[in-house]
């Protein structure tokens, strides 16, 4: 069984609403078991920063999916929930990012993991940490709790979480 941490945002329509459905169908999909979901934060846009405030949570998943195969997977969750792929960094219906896998250090061209940027990213590494203090960048062996991104500017407790299932009735 592979272990997986994911990534996901949204800042189109109901924020709320599209990190369900992307957390319901991760969870429908045969081979994936969402076993925790961080508390919902609200943060400010990276990199394209005229737009709406995002959403973000990070799930830990398991998984006998090798990890091109849930990029398929997280991809036509995207597809299926509206993504548009128009601008970088744009505005998005639902973002879904392979943060680790494993302690595995993967890099193909459509896939890098760890993750290229979440060193960088406090809307990634603050619901990381949260649901796991004790996860490593598995290339340097650090804490991620100890990186410097990790100070919570432009990011804020939108919604505290306490199980998957709690989540997935939000309203």
């Amino acid at each position: 069984m592979n272990n997986a941490y994911l990534s996901l945002g949204s800042n189109i329509g109901n924020r709320l609403e599209h990190l369900q459905q992307a957390v319901q169908l991760l969870n429908e999909h045969p081979s994936i078991n969402v076993s925790i979901v961080s508390s919902v934060y609200e943060t400010d846009p990276v990199g394209l920063t005229e737009q709406a405030k995002f959403l973000n949570i990070v799930v830990k998943l398991s998984t006998t999916l090798e990890a091109t195969e849930l990029l398929s997977v997280c991809q036509s969750i995207e597809n299926k929930l509206g993504r548009m792929r128009k601008i970088r960094w744009g505005p998005r219906t639902v973002d879904l990012d392979i943060l680790l896998y494993n302690e595995s250090h993967i890099q193909l061209e459509n896939l890098i993991i760890p993750h290229i940027c979440m060193q960088e990213r406090a809307f990634v590494l603050v619901p990381l940490v949260e649901i796991n203090k004790d996860v490593k960048n598995p290339i340097t062996g650090t804490l991620y709790r100890e990186e410097l991104a990790i100070k919570e500017d432009g990011i804020n407790l939108w919604k505290k979480i306490g199980r998957v299932e709690e989540f997935l009735r939000q309203d």
